[in-house]
C-alpha cells in the first residue's frame, strides 16, 4: 500500500494544514469566547482558547481528501468503506468534544458519545479480526465480541489521550511520538506480507504525526490555544483506528519471523507499550480513585504530569521527560522487530535508569526559571 514517499507527502499535508488552520480557530475561539477559564481546577492564569480539535479536524479531513486524490492509495478507497467510517467518526468525536469545550457535556453523554463512534466504526468495518496474547495463543473475534472490543479499545485510547493532555504540548508530543512509531511499525508489517491489505493503519498513522506536528507550535509552553476535549478525543480516535487495524489485523499464525520477539510481544502489545505514559498514567487513575472511593470521572492532581511537578520540576521539564520515556519504549520496541539478532537490551536499561534518576533527582539546570503558569485542565 503507498510508498513512504506517498505516506510522507499526506502527512505534510495534514501538518500544513493544521498549522495555517489554528491560528484562525483560535481567532474565532476568542471571537466567540470558547475559551478556557481559570479556575480552582485548572493551572493555566488567562482565559485560552481550547476548541483547538476543529484545526486538528481539518488537517485530517484534507490529508484524506488528498489520499483519496492519489492513485497509489486507490486500494484503500475502491470497495471500501473504512475511510468513510473513519472520518464520519471522527466527526462524532470531534463534536463530542467541541460541545464539551463550549459548555461541558456530562460523563455519561461523552461515553454514549464514544460509543456511538464505536458502532459506526464497526458498521463500516474498521475492526480488528484477531489478535495474540503472550503465552495464551491467538484470539479469533467472533461477530459477538466485535463490537465489544472495538468500543472498549476506542474507549480506553480516547481517555487515556484525555487524561495526559495536562501540559501545554504534552498529549500532543506524546501522540506525535508514538505514532511516527507506529507508522515505521505497521510499514515494516506491510513490507513483510505480515499485515492484511488493503489496511489503513499506516495512513491513520501519519496522518495523526501530521496533525499533531502542525499543532505544537502554538501549543508548546506559554500555548496560546488548547486541543482541549475535542483534540484529545480526536487523537484518541486516531490512535485507537490506527492501532486496531494493525494489531488486530497482523498475521497471528506465524509464530516468530528471523528469530525476533515480536511474536513474543504481540502486534496488540506494542502500541500499548509505545503508549506507556498515557496506558500508565490511565492505570494509576482507575486505581487511585477506586482506592479513594470516588467516581472514575472524578477531577484530581495526581496525574504523572502533576507528580511531576510536585517533585520540583518545571512544566517544560515535566513534558520533555514524559516524551523521552515515550521515545524510550518506541525505540525499545522498535529494535527487536529491525534488528534479526537483537539480544543486547542493556543500552536501553541504561538510558532507562539514567532517565529514571533524573526524573526523580531533578537535577537544577542553570539559567532561566520556568514559567509556571501553565495549562489547562485537571482529569
Amino acid at each position: 500500500m503507498g510508498d513512504t514517499s506517498g505516506y510522507l507527502i499526506v502527512g505534510v499535508c495534514a501538518t500544513t494544514v493544521t498549522f495555517l488552520t489554528t491560528p484562525v480557530v483560535r481567532g474565532v475561539a476568542r471571537a466567540k469566547n470558547w475559551v478556557a477559564m481559570p479556575s480552582d481546577r485548572k493551572v493555566h492564569t488567562v482565559p485560552t482558547p481550547d476548541v483547538g480539535g476543529i484545526a486538528m479536524f481539518a488537517g485530517v479531513f484534507c490529508a484524506l481528501f488528498l489520499a483519496w486524490r492519489m492513485d497509489r492509495f486507490s486500494p484503500l478507497f475502491d470497495s471500501n468503506s473504512e475511510l468513510i467510517g473513519v472520518l464520519l467518526g471522527a466527526m462524532v468525536v470531534l463534536g463530542i468534544g467541541v460541545m464539551d469545550d463550549i459548555r461541558e457535556v456530562s460523563a455519561p453523554a461523552r461515553v454514549f458519545g464514544v460509543i456511538v463512534t464505536g458502532m459506526i466504526l464497526v458498521t463500516a468495518g474498521v475492526t480488528m479480526f484477531y489478535f495474540r496474547i503472550p503465552f495464551l495463543g491467538v484470539i479469533q473475534l467472533s461477530n459477538d465480541w466485535v463490537p465489544i472490543v472495538t468500543i472498549v479499545w476506542l474507549l480506553g485510547m480516547t481517555q487515556a489521550i484525555n487524561l495526559i493532555d495536562g501540559l501545554d504540548g504534552l498529549a500532543a508530543g506524546i501522540v506525535a511520538i508514538g505514532s511516527t512509531a507506529f507508522f515505521i511499525y505497521s510499514q515494516h508489517l506491510s513490507g513483510l506480507g505480515l499485515l492484511s491489505e488493503p489496511n489503513i493503519g499506516p495512513l491513520i498513522a501519519i496522518i495523526t504525526v501530521g496533525v499533531c506536528v502542525g499543532f505544537l507550535p502554538f501549543n508548546f509552553n506559554g500555548a496560546t490555544i488548547f486541543m482541549g476535549d475535542s483534540g484529545a478525543y480526536l487523537l484518541g480516535f486516531l490512535v485507537a483506528v490506527s492501532t486496531s487495524v494493525v494489531g488486530g489485523r497482523a498475521d497471528p499464525t506465524t509464530q516468530a519471523f528471523s528469530g525476533q520477539t515480536y511474536f513474543f510481544l504481540a502486534p496488540l502489545a506494542i502500541p500499548l507499550i509505545i503508549l506507556g505514559v498515557p496506558v500508565l498514567d490511565v492505570a494509576f487513575a482507575i486505581a487511585r480513585r477506586l482506592i479513594n472511593r470516588q467516581g472514575l470521572a472524578h477531577a484530581d492532581k495526581g496525574h504523572l504530569h502533576h507528580r511531576l511537578i510536585a517533585l520540583g520540576h518545571g512544566p517544560r521539564r515535566a513534558v520533555a521527560i514524559l516524551w523521552s520515556w515515550t521515545a524510550l519504549l518506541s525505540a525499545f520496541v522498535l529494535y527487536p522487530v529491525f534488528t534479526k539478532s537483537a539480544k543486547n537490551f542493556a543500552p536501553f536499561g541504561l538510558v532507562a535508569l539514567v532517565l529514571f534518576l533524573y526524573t526523580v533527582l531533578h537535577p537544577d539546570l542553570p539559567g532561566k526559571k520556568e514559567d509556571e503558569s501553565n495549562h489547562q485542565k485537571v482529569e
